[in-house]
């Protein structure tokens, strides 16, 4: 909004020609997300104690997590809201895949609140697994054909690009639809059940966007993109302004959800953020990079995926306790120990993401 309204006054007023840079609009997307966040934080905390709406924990979780029960939940409406004002703010509004990524965070934060809605009235898992699927992958299926139409005319917008690569990016052709949204859907449960423990997925949902906040930058770029020989996308370097967005709101977030946790981002928080981040991964073509840059939330879904298989098969469990970040708690780690070792792990698997750039 800022940027249709004051850009056009550059000619008359030669200080506000910064805002054709994604740099500093990308900047004050962060400062402004922010500032809401940290403003609006204690209002909803405060709100949703009024209305006794907390967390339920689990009787066969670790001893030290029932102290958190009735710890207001569905923050992550905080951080919805206070990621998408800045980008509507900052944000060129005539790109669609701004539009695309505001659509996604809404619809699969619509799937969370319903999911959340399910728990605080009775049932205590929420929606069936069955039934999140079904309205996950109809959300995704959405989301890609909308990707697909924006980037239609491109020849490429069936071809995958491999990390370390050059010249390897194999044409998915019609099955590059399912592909993409089981790319969004496993996103998304992936920073569902990472989001355990206070401020342990927030932190590498923090990074993750960082990293891909880069990546939208480059892969819009045509000089950059051809020089980092990454498959170029027209005009989808803006986005870098709603990564911005989420990075500044998370932040904002982390403030209150650090431990011990002031209030807990509830599923329509993980799952808006992991499924925003799929997409994300989608509409830059970097999507099994997602791998990488968000190999905290993989390594947490095949835990649960592990320890499933492994009951099932044996009769035993092959962790002490799923997902992964229970086990460690089990094994006697203080919470702030697995909290911070695993933002530390999501750091150095970001870094190495980011290199995968130039190592081709």
């Amino acid at each position: 909004m800022l940027y249709h309204i004051l850009y056009p006054l550059h000619d008359y007023y030669a200080a506000l020609n910064v805002f054709r840079y994604i740099t500093f609009r990308s900047i004050y997307a962060v400062v402004t997300a922010l500032v809401i966040a940290l403003v609006m934080g204690p209002w909803l905390i405060e709100f949703l104690k009024t209305r006794r709406i907390g967390e339920k924990i689990r009787s066969e979780g670790p001893e030290s997590h029932h102290v958190k029960e009735g710890t207001p939940t569905m923050g992550g409406v905080l951080v919805i809201f206070s990621a998408a004002a800045p980008t509507l703010l900052w944000a060129d509004l005539t790109n669609a895949y701004v539009w695309i990524a505001l659509f996604t965070i809404i619809l699969f934060g619509g799937i969370g609140v319903y999911d959340d809605y399910q728990k605080l009235v009775g049932a205590n898992h929420g929606i069936s697994g069955r039934g999140k699927l079904a309205m996950q992958f109809a959300a995704a299926f959405v989301v890609v054909v909308a990707v697909y139409l924006t980037q239609g005319g491109d020849p490429s917008v069936t071809k995958v690009s491999l990390p370390f690569f050059k010249h390897a990016s194999p044409d998915f052709g019609l099955f590059y639809i399912p592909f993409a949204m089981i790319v969004i859907v496993g996103a998304s449960n992936a920073v569902n059940l990472t989001d355990g423990l206070d401020g342990l997925a927030i932190g590498p949902v923090i990074i993750s966007f960082s990293a891909y906040l880069i990546i939208c930058y480059v892969a819009g770029h045509a000089r950059f993109a051809e020089y980092l020989m990454i498959p170029r996308v027209s005009e989808l370097s803006e986005l870098t302004i709603f990564c911005a967005a989420v990075v500044g709101a998370s932040l904002g977030f982390l403030w209150y959800n650090c431990h011990p946790a002031m209030i807990f981002m509830g599923n329509v928080g993980s799952t808006a953020l992991g499924g925003v981040l799929g997409a994300v991964a989608v509409m830059t073509k970097q999507e099994v990079l997602l791998v990488l840059v968000g190999g905290v939330f993989v390594v947490e879904a095949l835990s649960v995926i592990i320890q499933v298989f492994w009951f099932k098969t044996t009769g035993k469990r092959f962790f002490r306790m799923a997902p992964l970040h229970h086990h460690f708690e089990k094994l006697g780690w203080p919470e702030s120990q697995v909290i911070v070792r695993f933002w530390i792990v999501s750091m150095v698997l970001a870094l190495l993401s980011l290199s995968t750039l130039k190592l081709r």
